[in-house]
């Protein structure tokens, strides 16, 4: 075999390994966009390079890949659902606490279904395998409950907070919260001064709702 020959087939050889390695890496990619919608382009746009964003989001899916989810029982899912339509309903006379207390019942959701609580970042970062398209919501709600302990926010913003909760909420519920009895009225006004939780019933696994509803 000549040296020429033998140099092409080397080349040959080198181009087809750089064809199936970026075609491995593509494949890769495509699978983290579509699992990770657009928490993939915040990650990637917040680390120094797509491969390190890439790698986080890598390295999440093994980390999850541990823990022991599992999921709610029929007894679990109807507490929850009442416990959510009393928030609802706590919400016309004490907009604050409600939202305070919608947050804490999406942390004790996001425990009982095993994902660890405490920090903040890591839930988010946990989440987002299995729940990455109602995350956004989960950080909305949660930049307006900590500027309402400072006092200074409008019930307007109270109202989208328990909007973006209740969407978090019913992602990790795996259904609607909110039942057809027992709940504050979507589409009346409520008969106290304070602004009412509309609703348009929306897929919220796959949408951001305007409010939370029946």
């Amino acid at each position: 075999m000549s040296p020429t020959l033998v140099v092409i087939l080397i080349v040959v050889v080198l181009l087809v390994i750089a064809a199936i390695v970026f075609g491995v890496r593509a494949s890769r990619r495509k699978q983290l966009q579509n699992k990770f919608g657009p928490e993939y382009d915040r990650v990637v746009g917040d680390s120094d390079s797509r491969a390190a964003g890439e790698r986080e989001l890598v390295e999440r899916q093994k980390r999850v890949a541990q823990f022991e989810l599992k999921a709610l029982s029929a007894e679990s899912k109807a507490r929850y659902s009442v416990a959510w339509e009393e928030v609802q309903i706590d919400f016309v006379d004490s907009p604050a606490e409600a939202v305070s207390t919608a947050d804490e019942l999406v942390t004790r959701l996001i425990a009982e279904r095993g994902y660890p609580v405490g920090d903040y970042d890591d839930q988010l970062a946990n989440l987002s395998v299995q729940h990455a398209t109602t995350l956004e919501h989960y950080r909305d709600a949660h930049a307006i409950s900590e500027r309402s302990k400072t006092g200074e926010i409008e019930t307007e913003d109270l109202r989208q907070a328990l909007v973006h909760y209740r969407a978090l909420f019913a992602d990790l519920l795996g259904e609607n919260p909110v039942r057809s009895e027992g709940a504050v009225a979507p589409d009346s006004e409520p008969k106290v001064p304070s602004p009412k939780i509309n609703d348009h019933d929306t897929d919220v696994a796959g949408s951001r709702p305007d409010a939370t509803s029946r």
